[in-house]
């Protein structure tokens, strides 16, 4: 699984006998993958700040989590042609994510301990923040790009009666730069084929004889030309309608012709310019945001831990990669089971469902006897 449960208990005697219990049980029963997880010696400062930064900390976790979705979401989109190789790039320090968790150190030189905790989280909440705003404009960029160049290569898709001609007609099949005729395009399905080369010199006057050939096909049907004399082209539009022929609306413009293939030309060249240096900046940024987010995720759990178990700061962190989400509800279980005395109470309504306490509501999702977050790489699948 690639969901991990970072976990803490006081690090007195009892305790580290009950983190031994755990690691016993959970092994013995295949439940789940153990490891301790160094959180280095903070500068504590008051109570009142801890409380403070508790909440802090929170919201910067969501919007951490939240940062590196959306930057993996990009290199899915950006890698639109290679999805295979997606993960190659969402790496954190150069080793897979799974990895990069199970052996977490804490970067001393990026985020030094002896700073106040309150700088620290600063130093995070800024260095997410200005990843966010280059996120958001060199994204904004290169889906402007993308979504122009969908729409030009949108044009030339769909069926006769929809896509663009200019890309497959020539200059050959047109009569140009006379004052009385004009070569019209037809489209004939496909079963009257025979029909319209019977009939098409005769939907009107001044049509003339031999003009018509075919210059495209689709499922349904063909592209014709027709030429005949400018005065009569709303009576052969009539005559063509009344037998199922269609007149597309198409005039041979060199100029824009020319002016549309080197735009998709360009944009073609911008996006394959752009996509390069995008797809770096995203592999370091992504990198630099996910390594953020598991600091985050420790102080998290220093700060909790220390109001939670109180001062001095004593305690040690685990933690737990599941093997099954089969087995996470047992998993829970041995950690209340285990750990049911630290908060007795507490626990006990958590062990038995059937335990109402007046006044307090409490399930496994809001409250448990140690400290717990949750890791969900799976998000980012």
């Amino acid at each position: 699984m690639s969901e991990f449960w970072l976990i803490s208990a006081p690090g007195d005697q009892e305790n580290l006998q009950a983190l031994e219990r755990m690691n016993t049980v959970t092994a013995k029963s295949n439940l789940s993958y153990n490891t301790k997880f160094s959180i280095p010696d903070f500068k504590v400062g008051t109570l009142d700040s801890l409380v403070g930064l508790s909440d802090e900390l929170g919201k910067l976790d969501t919007f951490a989590e939240s940062l590196i979705k959306k930057m993996a979401q990009s290199v899915v989109e950006v890698m639109e042609d290679a999805k295979g190789k997606v993960p190659e790039n969402l790496l954190a320090n150069g080793v897979d994510l799974t990895s990069f968790v199970t052996h977490f150190e804490w970067d001393m030189a990026k985020y030094p301990a002896k700073q106040p905790l309150v700088s620290v989280v600063d130093t995070l909440a800024k260095q997410l923040a200005q990843i966010e705003t280059d996120l958001k404009s060199r994204t904004a960029s290169y889906n402007t790009l993308k979504t122009n160049l969908d729409n030009l290569e949108k044009k030339s898709m769909g069926n006769l009666f929809t896509r663009t001609l200019s890309d497959i007609v020539s200059k050959e099949d047109f009569v140009l730069g006379s004052e009385y005729l004009v070569t019209l395009l037809v489209i004939v399905p496909k079963p009257s084929y025979a029909q319209w080369q019977k009939t098409y010199e005769s939907l009107s006057d001044m049509v003339v004889p031999r003009s018509t050939k075919l210059i495209a096909e689709d499922n349904e049907g063909g592209l014709f030309t027709v030429t005949l004399f400018r005065k009569v082209i709303e009576d052969f539009k009539t005559k063509a309608k009344e037998n199922k022929f269609t007149v597309r609306e198409f005039y041979y413009d060199e100029k824009e012709i020319k002016r549309e293939r080197e735009e998709m030309s360009r944009l073609l060249s911008d996006k394959k310019q752009q996509y390069g240096p995008l797809l770096r900046w995203l592999k370091v940024n992504f990198s630099e945001a996910f390594i953020a987010w598991i600091h985050i995720k420790a102080l998290r759990v220093f700060v909790e831990s220390v109001l939670r178990y109180g001062l001095p700061v004593n305690f040690q962190a685990v933690l737990l990669q599941p093997h099954k989400k089969s087995s996470t509800k047992r998993l829970r279980e041995v950690l209340n089971s285990v750990f049911r005395h630290l908060d007795q109470v507490a626990a006990a309504s958590i062990l038995d469902a059937s335990v109402e306490i007046p006044g307090l509501q409490l399930s496994t999702q809001d409250y448990f006897p140690y400290v717990y977050f949750r890791i969900d790489l799976s998000l980012l699948d």
